[in-house]
């Protein structure tokens, strides 16, 4: 019998400081079904502000602070989760036109590893986060894949990264993990740990619980492949420049982590990292919110 996946409930305050715009690309509507609940004592409640519509005597309506506390929960990928799900990937290849809706079902119908993030009882059933990881390999026939890796093999201009990449994606396609984690820019980092922790959780049940030995090896992975969003800042402050680091802006603060951990860079925020350094990313993500 497969493990029942450990989910947590977060009592945390609802990230509604959102602008008009934020509100309207975060929200998708659905139907999902409950993954097991925990309440996390140990999380602090903390408040946030959303604009109230009144205005009060010498304020704008901007002004005015309304307190809300909600909780997050965690849910197994299900096909309702659709528009949600493509609607946070967007920008996962830039402008590139490819078969992104494949790609979200390959997604959604991968129930056993990868989660969902909700607010607990939100009529709107807005998807805030999600998280999974895709054996290349096993989907290699699928079309969004094969546009996937041709894409990175097209923007990898270096000669030396561009055949480290040919020999990952086409020798070692079997081993590697694409990780893919999509979030609202203002999610409330502490749940992070939570969202990264389940998922390195259910890839290691999965290796020992999925129902066919080919499903079970798919999920052996070596390397994960991380692709993400940055900015480089025009004007780079001296000091790192002294030091050979670059000025860049991580729009999602792990990718730092996941940076500073990589195997090699392929271009912009692409990155290959060893599976056995993901507890390192995890212990270093814990430090990373605590301190925050």
């Amino acid at each position: 019998m497969p493990r029942k996946p450990r989910r947590s409930c977060l009592s945390l305050p609802r990230p509604i400081a959102f602008s008009s715009f934020a509100r309207f690309t975060a929200h998708v509507a659905g139907v999902y079904m409950r993954k097991h609940l925990v309440t996390d004592s140990e999380l602090q409640k903390q408040s946030l502000s959303e604009p109230s519509a009144a205005g009060t005597s010498g304020r704008s309506p901007e002004a005015t602070e309304e307190t809300v506390q909600a909780d997050f929960v965690f849910f197994d990928p299900k096909s309702d989760d659709f528009h949600g799900a493509k609607t946070l990937l967007q920008n996962y290849l830039d402008d590139q036109l490819w078969d992104l809706s494949g790609f979200v079902d390959l997604i959604l119908a991968q129930t056993t590893v990868g989660t969902m993030v909700k607010i607990e009882d939100d009529e709107d059933n807005t998807i805030f986060a999600f998280v999974t990881a895709l054996n290349l390999g096993r989907y290699k026939d699928q079309k969004c894949i094969s546009q996937l890796k041709d894409y990175l093999k097209k923007v990898c201009k270096e000669k030396l990264l561009a055949t480290k990449l040919k020999v990952l994606l086409e020798d070692h396609v079997e081993t590697v993990g694409l990780l893919v984690s999509q979030r609202i820019t203002n999610l409330p980092l502490r749940l992070l740990p939570h969202l990264y922790g389940g998922l390195f959780d259910e890839i290691s049940w999965a290796t020992e619980d999925e129902p066919t030995a080919e499903a079970r090896r798919s999920f052996q992975f070596v390397y994960y492949l991380i692709i993400s969003t940055i900015y480089k800042n025009k004007a780079p402050s001296r000091k790192r420049a002294n030091h050979g680091e670059e000025d860049i802006i991580y729009v999602k603060a792990e990718d730092e982590l996941f940076h500073k951990l990589r195997n090699y860079q392929l271009m912009g925020l692409v990155m290959v990292v060893d599976v056995k350094k993901a507890q390192t990313f995890l212990q270093q993500l814990k430090a990373l919110v605590d301190d925050s």
